[in-house]
């Protein structure tokens, strides 16, 4: 495999992913963080950081935006709930470990 297939690999791969997610709207921020660690708006950050490490500005609205197919206010809207006690629970424990 050459260095521009790999990279066409993993573009098309991040696009699934973001196609995915687009697809579960259901599935909240606060469940990927707690499940795996990470969530759209840390595909957020690391578009951005990224975007940088190759001379490109893109703030964290923009990446956000490009991660939620929408602004960010009008996704959290129509489609953020609100963290259950559990939900919240369960997250403070793994940042404090």
């Amino acid at each position: 495999m050459t260095p521009e297939q790999q990279q066409a690999i993993e573009a098309a791969t991040f696009r699934r992913l973001l196609e995915h997610l687009d697809q579960r709207k259901d599935v909240q921020n606060i469940e990927l963080m707690n499940l795996a660690g990470f969530c759209r708006n840390c595909l957020a950050k690391w578009y951005s950081a990224a975007a940088g490490e190759q001379g490109v500005e893109v703030d964290y609205d923009q990446a956000r935006q490009q991660v939620y197919g929408m602004p960010y206010d009008e996704w959290k809207a129509k489609h953020q709930q609100p963290a259950t006690a559990e939900q919240l629970e369960k997250f403070n424990q793994s940042q404090s470990s």
